[in-house]
């Protein structure tokens, strides 16, 4: 009577691994890539694991100011770190009052950033507003409007409607306040959800690419995606571009630069998972059960 569910269960899993290999095989063909010999890579012979061991694509792109991909990475980690920093207390600090049923007008105000989430102004109004507000070439640009997301907004606020009313009564009759009620109380119960809501706008973060393409035309200010567009997809257009370099022995083709640019772009977003993984599916679900 079990075989036919053990039948599909092995099914089921094989599946899912292959779907899994499928996904993970271009990061690891990536890897493979920048840390081969550049005579493999030319010689078609690079399939999964690497050739030629070597860390000198890394070193390259690293030291020649000239890519700038070390600034590049830099900024995108001030953006990250700063704005994620900046856009988990704000959305915290938003979604608290919100959840609060003794707050006045509290459904207006959540209809009103539900608007701004359905209907944008677009690029040429945002522009005008940014230009007016001294945010263009400016690192605040990639940091205050992305203060306040609404979905991640409403998730937390999903999450804090499901906390019990007593831990604020309780509070309120030892004599605290709202804000220490907030942040004592009610901050300390909420790692889940901030740590999901802290993913979520990491990875926004580090992945904005038309944002700073059009707001930040110095390139000292411009994030690792941008300095991946110029050099990989707008070299034949007057950007940064590879070429054929041999060091300290070892050659190193576009395709190895390329690679090292690409995997140092994702590597460092891909890392804190592991870390936020225990609460991420957690505050996922339990933000996503009320709202």
């Amino acid at each position: 009577m079990h075989r036919p569910s053990r039948l599909f269960d092995y099914v089921n899993h094989t599946f899912l691994i292959l779907i899994a290999l499928i996904c993970v095989y271009p990061f690891v063909l990536i890897m493979s890539t920048s840390l081969s010999d550049g005579k493999e890579v030319v010689s078609g012979t690079i399939y999964l694991w690497p050739k030629g061991i070597n860390f000198e694509a890394y070193k390259y792109i690293l030291s020649n100011s000239r890519l700038g991909v070390a600034s590049g990475l830099a900024n995108s980690l001030f953006y990250t770190v700063v704005g994620g920093a900046i856009a988990v207390m704000v959305t915290f600090m938003t979604a608290y009052p919100l959840s609060r049923k003794r707050l006045v007008g509290r459904y207006v105000i959540m209809l009103v950033f539900m608007f701004t989430w359905v209907f944008e102004a677009g690029i040429i109004p945002n522009y005008i507003v940014y230009n007016a507000l001294d945010l263009v070439n400016s690192r605040w640009v990639m940091i205050l409007p992305m203060a306040v997301n609404t979905f991640l907004l409403i998730i937390t606020k999903s999450f804090l409607d499901a906390l019990p009313e007593e831990l604020e009564e309780a509070a309120v009759i030892d004599g605290a306040n709202d804000w220490q009620i907030m942040w004592r109380v009610f901050f300390p119960l909420s790692k889940p959800i901030i740590a999901t809501i802290s993913v979520f706008n990491a990875v926004f973060i580090w992945n904005q690419f038309l944002v700073p393409m059009i707001y930040l035309q110095e390139r000292s200010l411009q994030p690792i995606t941008v300095v991946l567009y110029n050099m990989i997809i707008n070299s034949s257009k007057g950007g940064t571009s590879f070429e054929n370099i041999t060091v300290n022995g070892v050659q190193l083709l576009p395709q190895n630069l390329q690679a090292a640019s690409i995997f140092l772009a994702v590597a460092p977003i891909l890392l804190i998972y592991p870390f936020t993984q225990r609460f991420f599916t957690k505050g996922i679900l339990i933000g996503s059960v009320k709202g």
